[in-house]
């Protein structure tokens, strides 16, 4: 079988799990990466005998590339995934899709107009806990969902957004708390519910960061078509990071989901858990180590083996979601 020559952007904190996936993958042969930081792409290339660069373009015009995959900050997702796929690039995107909607929505035009395969992480929807709630609510053993809740308590620091002069701000972040840490919990809230937003109300403030511009602190509830309502509340003032809290109240059950346990308890007295063991991973315990089986996927749309789960269209559905947070929160100038 072919195997696809990858070349990865960006070489920052969330990076090195696609380093890792793409290195144990029996589809793919990592080739390259960049970094306009060429100092982070060397050490990269050095551990993976791998060749770096400063400017992506140059990577590819030199490495005869079949897919990259981009951890860019946030800002420059769609203006990169464009070029690769002007390029002949299929693209494979860390969330978010970018700053806002209009800009999502180009990627997505792009990646058909080109007739390329355009993929966006969400990696947490490949937790044994996630696809087992996903199933049953899918199968009707739960009913229809009347309620759901998540809550996100994490912790960052001011020397956090100190490491980088994106970090922090509405022109180049897109956000805080929402867009950045809270994003997947709105992932699995959607796509579990698996219906349109209708309403939102949302808060944001900004506490206990003051050099930033962002929301360290979010709150609120949406509507969706389906009639499920959304309860929320994420702040990354907490004193350390607990795990994603997500509770559903159902017709015929309730709902307790994190990303690495879930039990769903029956209104006959069943009860259905799923734990699964954390396998070692590169990046933070947080992150979980799901990134590979998405990869994977993504690697075998390229090879025309099997459908993209989440492509530009279907993260759009969520975007969508994040974007009202910020249309409704109070914070983001109207100008973005």
């Amino acid at each position: 079988m072919k195997k696809l020559r990858i070349g990865i952007i960006g070489c920052g904190r969330i990076a090195v799990l696609h380093f890792d996936a793409v290195a144990n993958s029996d589809r793919a042969e990592l080739v390259s990466c960049a970094d306009i930081v060429v100092e982070k792409a060397q050490k990269y290339a050095e551990e993976y005998h791998i060749n770096a660069y400063s400017d992506y373009s140059q990577m590819f015009a030199k490495e005869q590339l079949d897919a990259v995959h981009i951890c860019l900050p946030h800002y420059l997702h769609t203006k990169v995934a464009i070029e690769a796929m002007e390029a002949g690039l299929d693209v494979l995107v860390e969330k978010p899709m970018d700053i806002n909607m209009a800009r999502a929505k180009e990627a997505v035009e792009a990646s058909k107009a080109l007739g390329r395969v355009y993929g966006v992480i969400s990696q947490s929807r490949y937790t044994p806990s996630a696809m087992m709630v996903k199933e049953a609510v899918k199968s009707g053993k739960l009913g229809k969902i009347l309620s759901v809740r998540s809550v996100v308590t994490w912790k960052r620091t001011d020397a956090y957004y100190d490491e980088d002069a994106w970090r922090g701000t509405w022109d180049m972040e897109g956000g805080g708390v929402v867009i950045n840490q809270a994003i997947h919990s709105v992932d699995l809230v959607r796509w579990i519910v698996d219906s349109e937003l209708e309403s939102m109300d949302c808060a944001m403030h900004k506490r206990n960061h003051p050099t930033i511009e962002v929301e360290d602190v979010a709150e609120g509830m949406a509507r969706f078509a389906n009639g499920t309502l959304y309860h929320f509340w994420y702040t990354i003032n907490y004193g350390r990071d607990e795990p994603i809290d997500i509770r559903m109240v159902c017709e015929k059950g309730t709902v307790l989901l994190e990303y690495n346990d879930a039990v769903i308890k029956y209104s006959d007295g069943t009860i259905e858990e799923n734990h699964r063991d954390l396998k070692p991973t590169k990046g933070k315990d947080y992150w979980g180590n799901m990134h590979a089986n998405q990869i994977s996927n993504f690697y075998g749309a390229c090879l025309g083996l099997e459908k993209l789960d989440i492509d530009g269209e279907e993260a759009l559905k969520t975007h969508r979601v994040v974007c009202a947070m910020y249309d409704q929160g109070g914070l983001k100038p109207q100008s973005l």
